[in-house]
């Protein structure tokens, strides 16, 4: 089997990455597209762990803004991770991959409730784990999930599936002269508020020493291409 940059890899995906040109919940095509590449990187012998958003049902972060309790508003958006959760894992199992949603908040009829030890060892029989309802608190993102699942699980990477090709100095949707950075440090990304992960996640990383890729998700075969080491989308490291 060919060496691969890396052999246990964090793959963050945000709800908005699952509606494709939809304003609002899943585009089935996109989720089987998303599905199918997570197949083609584990048919080579790599494990695989997904952290899955929730902003195309429901965000809290704008429900609190409109005068919803934060907490409230933040447990709402960790159930819509869940239902995407499901559906990425219908997805993967139609693909006959063997899978596991596990769940911040125990639902026992629907997922498994997170026990680290557990869940690497899910890893280690070759199974896609899913995590859902981001950390099972409020006032964390499903970025500090993600960063803080990877640590857990000793993922060698971070890589998030974005809509763009990594990290600009301007919204490059806005403005064509924004340019990519092929490698930033964490630091740097703090420093000049990129929009990478949120400060929490960044930070957890940088202390950790733990490198997240950005990538353009919907490009078919890039998942392959980053866990192949190809200088794709923007490297955030120390």
């Amino acid at each position: 089997m060919p060496e691969y940059k890396y052999k246990r890899i964090l793959l963050k995906l945000s709800g908005e990455a699952l509606m494709g040109e939809k304003e609002f919940g899943v585009d089935t095509t996109v989720i089987n597209g998303i599905a199918s590449e997570i197949k083609e990187v584990h048919a080579l012998g790599i494990e695989v762990a997904v952290v899955i958003g929730g902003g195309n049902i429901f965000r809290g972060v704008s429900a609190s803004a409109q005068g919803m309790d934060r907490a409230t508003a933040d447990y709402v958006g960790m159930l819509a991770t869940v239902i995407n959760a499901l559906m990425l894992q219908d997805a993967l199992e139609k693909f006959g991959l063997f899978t596991r949603v596990i769940s911040a908040i125990e639902m026992k009829e629907l997922a498994e409730p997170y026990i680290r030890r557990k869940a690497v060892r899910h890893l280690e029989k070759k199974r896609v784990i899913i995590f859902a309802a981001g950390t099972g608190n409020p006032y964390f993102t499903t970025d500090t999930a993600a960063s803080l699942r990877a640590m857990e699980i000793h993922a060698d990477v971070i890589l998030k599936g974005t809509k763009v090709d990594g990290v600009y100095d301007r919204d490059p949707m806005k403005d064509n002269e924004a340019v990519r950075y092929e490698t930033l440090k964490y630091i740097d990304v703090l420093k000049a508020g990129l929009k990478v992960m949120d400060t929490t996640a960044i930070s957890l990383c940088m202390d950790n020493n733990l490198p997240i890729v950005v990538f353009n998700i919907k490009e078919p075969g890039n998942l392959l291409r980053v866990v192949r080491g190809d200088a794709i989308g923007t490297i955030v490291c120390s």
